[in-house]
């Protein structure tokens, strides 16, 4: 026994000093971890070396740990998930990446990539609107005079092209490559991949635009009578029909955050639709004349428009203010994933870079059509450093470097994606289908605690009241003290009076909040019903 119990201790002595070793392995290791792991930690870890309580040490150690081997796959999914990085043209010296054109780009870049660049010439059907899928693979294309043709555009296959002698005003695939659907004439109608009509939407009548919700399947629409309306394309089911009583409207774009419709106005407001209320969740005064076009970045923050007065706003919709404008007459707009502004003037194409966060001086690159095609329709492609323009004489692909989001996301958009996980993808996307009574400004609030109006009014009592007390606090420390003689004019005293002054403004707002306490005490003892002989040992 005694034998067995030295083995024993020298054991676990042994394990005791593996497990001492491995620590200090670990330690050193963090002190020498990479640079990459390093900028996904949450700051300077805590130190346990002086804490006693062994239980709150215990669980403050397991949480760093967690939180370094968090920061640890963090790196590793950026090291072999994000392989690729973005880039933009750089110009040297005195040079101007605005100078550059379109034949030095795709002199310079590689084949696959020149490929990428090329002109349509269809003058007979112009102009044209184009539009891509959500992985960018496939491209729709629409000429005025009836012109429809889809593509795989990377190979430039033709996957059908037909003629449907009517007025074509816009097109937008539906969920995925295998059906899209046209603005015409009198009606919307739905035609699949090969070309066949399925539907034809006559509640829609006389169609401008069209926008396309992904994640609800929801078709909107606004026409010539400045009527919206909503169509769930899984159901068939017209879900909503609003009148915007402003006139003829043919300028929608959908906010990527929210799925809110937002719309420009001939009189130069743009509001913002859900299909739960009659009435414009927003209305916004943005140009002196008609709004032009309209466009919102990836994240759904920000808000650009333009119109006849002659300036391009960028909106911040989180405070629905201007942050700064650009002088141009505008007709289209578009934003890249990447955050490039592209906006169409006549025969001239700008490329603003950083445009939406800081006011550029120049842009960052041009394209002018020689031959005097006026651009109708501007389209970046998901994924892809391409920028599609339809104008009056065809469709242009041009290269913009640094427009794409370099690496894309299996569950969100597949440019690869074989026939059977499109299947899969459809079916998931119908059962996590959103209703349209998710649709709001704030999508965040779903989910929450809805409170009573009542209790809304106090909250905003209370903060305009701590703002107020706070202001009021300000404006008592900077009270300017006068200087006075000797022996007055001490360091205490004076910090004294800079406190009297803080407590002289803070009085007011602290009686108000005694005596509202103290009424609201005497209401509840008003409420109670006790009998007689118990209302005297009420406290008052």
């Amino acid at each position: 026994m005694l034998a067995m119990s030295n083995l024993t201790g020298k054991y676990s002595d042994k394990n005791h000093s593996n497990t001492s070793q491995q620590e200090n392995d670990n330690a050193k290791a963090s002190d020498e971890m990479d640079p990459e792991i390093k900028k996904y930690l949450r700051g300077k870890g805590v130190s346990l070396k002086n804490l006693k309580d062994k239980k709150l040490k215990g669980k403050l150690s397991t949480k760093e740990a967690l939180y370094k081997q968090s920061a640890r796959n963090a790196a590793k999914v950026e090291q072999w998930l994000l392989p690729s990085e973005g880039g933009y043209l750089e110009a040297e010296g005195l040079e101007k990446t605005s100078n550059y054109k379109q034949e030095d780009i795709v002199r310079e870049v590689d084949l696959l990539s020149s490929r990428k660049a090329f002109d349509i010439k269809l003058q007979e059907f112009g102009p044209y609107v184009v539009n891509y899928t959500l992985n960018g693979r496939y491209m729709v294309m629409a000429g005025r005079k009836g012109h429809l043709s889809i593509m795989e555009w990377k190979d430039l296959r033709l996957i059908k092209e037909l003629q449907v002698r009517e007025t074509v005003r816009d097109v937008k695939f539906l969920h995925n490559e295998q059906f899209f659907a046209t603005a015409q004439k009198k009606y919307i109608y739905i035609y699949d991949r090969s070309g066949t009509e399925i539907h034809c939407l006559k509640d829609h009548t006389g169609p401008l635009r069209l926008e396309f919700l992904p994640k609800h399947f929801i078709l909107a629409s606004t026409n010539k009578y400045g009527i919206l309306r909503y169509q769930d394309t899984s159901t068939g089911e017209l879900i909503s029909n609003h009148r915007t009583h402003l006139g003829r409207c043919d300028v929608m774009r959908m906010n990527p955050y929210n799925a809110v419709i937002a719309l420009g106005h001939n009189n130069g407001t743009v509001t913002m639709w859900s299909p739960n209320m009659n009435t414009p969740l927003i209305s916004m005064l943005c140009h002196y004349g008609p709004v032009t076009a309209l466009a919102f970045d990836s994240q759904g923050h920000q808000m650009i428009t333009a119109g006849n007065d002659g300036k391009v706003k960028i909106w911040d919709l989180r405070r629905y203010a201007p942050l700064h404008s650009y002088s141009c007459h505008a007709k289209s707009l578009d934003v890249s994933q990447t955050g490039l502004l592209a906006v169409g003037c006549e025969s001239l194409i700008e490329i603003w870079r950083d445009a939406l966060t800081t006011k550029q001086q120049r842009p960052y690159l041009k394209h002018h059509f020689v031959n005097g095609s006026q651009v109708q329709n501007l389209a970046f492609c998901p994924y892809e450093d391409v920028l599609a323009i339809g104008h009056s004489k065809g469709i242009t692909s041009i290269l913009v470097p640094g427009s794409g989001e370099p690496n894309f996301d299996t569950f969100v958009a597949n440019p690869f994606e074989t026939a059977k996980q499109r299947r899969e993808k459809e079916i998931h996307s119908l059962l996590d289908k959103l209703q349209p009574e998710m649709i709001m400004l704030d999508p965040e609030t779903i989910g929450a605690v809805q409170r009573s109006q009542r209790e809304n009014k106090e909250t905003k009592t209370q903060q305009a009241r701590e703002a107020n007390m706070q202001a009021a606090v300000a404006a008592g420390k900077n009270v300017v003290l006068k200087n006075k003689t000797k022996g007055r004019n001490k360091p205490s005293k004076r910090q004294k009076k800079k406190q009297d002054n803080v407590i002289r403004a803070k009085r007011p707002f602290i009686e108000q909040q005694l005596k509202k306490e103290q009424s609201l005490k005497k209401q509840k003892t008003d409420d109670l019903n006790l009998p007689k002989a118990l209302e005297r040992f009420v406290r008052k």
